[in-house]
């Protein structure tokens, strides 16, 4: 075999061995991000895996919310929600006594709801969607008294379709506000869970 040959087998020889070294270098640089994506979770965290609150903290009492709006029994929806959430989400337990012996105390407070008609029917002149807002204080206070979370200008809003009047939007069976609380709910105890 020539020298040329020779060479050029070994110069093929060596592009080919550098480009299978480069290919497994580069899957193997994928599968340490493919990992470290999977095993961070991207930043998302599940109901177990959420953060707890102080240690010495097993039960919660959340006695009925006050309310300074005169929408019809939404305090009470919206603390029927969180309830709700709390025995769903985490393992405390929850008492709806607020001058129980419970380590912590969650209080709430609606300062305002109302629904505003965004869009109307042009044949009957009914609003057929509008925006709730619901404007409400919330904390959690420790056993000794300290401030374990608290929000005091929550703010929570959402667009829904109605089919009636608004007038009775806000009644209790409506399914707008049902779903209204349940999204508070969740979002009031992962915002508790994750302060931690």
């Amino acid at each position: 075999m020539s020298f040329c040959r020779m060479s050029f087998c070994m110069t093929n020889f060596c592009g080919a061995w550098t480009m299978k070294r480069s290919m497994a270098a580069v899957r193997f640089l994928v599968s340490v991000v493919l990992f470290s994506m999977i095993s961070t979770g991207c930043g998302y965290h599940t109901a177990g895996n959420a953060a707890a609150l102080p240690q010495d903290v097993h039960s919660i009492a959340i006695p009925g919310f006050v309310s300074h709006s005169q929408t019809f029994r939404i305090e009470q929806l919206l603390t029927d929600a969180v309830v709700r959430e709390f025995n769903a989400r985490t393992q405390y337990h929850v008492i709806h006594d607020a001058h129980s012996d419970a380590d912590a105390v969650l209080q709430g407070t609606v300062l305002s709801a109302s629904a505003t008609p965004l869009v109307y029917d042009s044949t009957t002149g009914r609003a057929v969607s509008a925006l709730v807002t619901v404007s409400l204080r919330v904390t959690l206070t420790g056993r000794q008294g300290k401030v374990l979370f608290e929000n005091p200008s929550y703010l929570f809003h959402e667009q829904y379709e109605i089919s009636s009047d608004l007038p009775s939007f806000f009644q209790e069976d409506s399914p707008a506000v049902d779903r209204l609380s349940r999204d508070f709910a969740r979002t009031l105890v992962a915002n508790i869970l994750e302060a931690y």
